[in-house]
């Protein structure tokens, strides 16, 4: 329970990290006019990085709005509710959709600082974006800066909040590629048995042998040679791509147990297609220790992410990330112990929380425990 409450905290903060920390005021009433900067900022952000941005700005606005459809709608049947929440889906999407990266100088704070009644401008709790340079370089904290400010002078509060984006996107999204590669490809080779089998083994011990994080470093180098842009998406697709040998050996291992019961021979007596056999009756019944492993997994992507970005392999500067912080530190942790204290103490949370979600699910799922 205490893993759950960790990634719950750890969730919200990711997903309303704008209405925590932004250098544009939530509200404006300026001259009688009514405004939100921030709100126009979450629909064309100014980060690199638009799909982790927009994603998760996307559910900031969706989540409360299907909240609200449930408590004012809540009379209309299932299917009648599942039909408004997808017109509702589709259009809180479109403003994401037609707009692209914008950035705004606008000095909102000295602005609201010559402010008169009755205009005001409310501020978030953290009054700081994650791309602003508010502050000396390498400043400590202090009552304007809890956390202090980086080597360009911003805050570090701020760029941890948005970093926990970073770790989530890749945390869940890595894993969630890793995850469908190994379910699938053990199904299909526990199922078939015989070369099947032989060959996807072979594979997947080939794979293993390498150390995992050389493979990820010699990968990233790979695809930077040719020309890919180094972003989130590129350390995913990496990530996701070397993480699925582990579940492919445990669900082919459970698919092979399985295979041999009555209820996978009357489906086959019965001509039940093969992939509706792996998808409706296989894959329900080895579930268990998939749901298992995912938990684990997401610890172990979001410290390979942290290690790619403190190596400088992974997510680069201006996008905030645990693991970039982290490099910062690196000349001198002593002096710059707010730059190593903070990240890694978020990572290390980070990390425990899904652990100890995961083993809670495992005893959870365990029917001799």
């Amino acid at each position: 329970m205490t893993g759950l409450f960790l990634i719950l905290l750890l969730c919200a903060a990711a997903v309303f990290a704008p209405l925590i920390a932004n250098g544009k005021p939530l509200l404006v009433l300026m001259n009688g006019s009514l405004s939100s900067p921030a709100l126009r900022a979450m629909i064309a952000p100014e980060s690199s990085e638009l799909f982790v941005e927009k994603t998760f700005n996307y559910l900031m606005l969706l989540l409360p709005a299907l909240l609200l459809l449930r408590l004012f709608a809540g009379k209309l049947r299932g299917k009648y509710f599942r039909i408004a929440a997808a017109l509702l889906a589709v259009l809180l999407l479109i403003p994401f959709l037609t707009h692209g990266r914008r950035i705004d100088k606008t000095p909102w704070r000295e602005i609201a600082a010559t402010m008169k009644k009755p205009d005001f401008a409310l501020f978030a709790p953290v009054p700081y974006g994650p791309f602003e340079t508010v502050a000396a370089p390498y400043g400590k904290p202090s009552r304007e800066h809890w956390f202090g400010t980086d080597h360009a002078g911003r805050d570090v509060l701020s760029r941890m909040i948005y970093g926990a984006r970073v770790s989530l996107a890749v945390g869940f999204l890595a894993t969630g590629m890793a995850m469908s590669l190994g379910t699938l490809i053990g199904l299909f080779a526990g199922y078939r048995g015989g070369r099947t089998d032989l060959l996807v083994m072979r594979l997947v011990e080939i794979v293993i042998c390498f150390p995992t994080f050389l493979l990820l470093l010699i990968l990233m180098s790979i695809m930077l040679d040719y020309g890919s842009r180094q972003s989130i998406l590129l350390v995913i697709l990496v990530i996701g791509l070397t993480g699925w040998t582990g579940l492919c050996r445990l669900v082919r291992g459970e698919t092979l147990k399985a295979r041999k019961m009555e209820y996978i021979q009357s489906c086959e007596a019965m001509g039940t297609p093969v992939w509706r056999i792996l998808l409706f009756h296989l894959l329900p019944n080895v579930s268990g220790p998939i749901f298992v492993s995912f938990t684990f997994e997401v610890a172990g992507a979001i410290l390979a992410e942290s290690s790619l970005s403190f190596l400088g392999f992974g997510v680069q500067d201006p996008t905030s990330s645990w693991g970039e912080l982290l490099r910062q530190a690196f000349p001198d942790p002593l002096t710059y112990w707010h730059l190593m204290l903070w990240p890694g103490l978020a990572i290390f949370l980070a990390v425990c929380a899904f652990n100890f979600a995961g083993e809670g699910l495992r005893k959870a799922l365990d029917a001799k425990s």
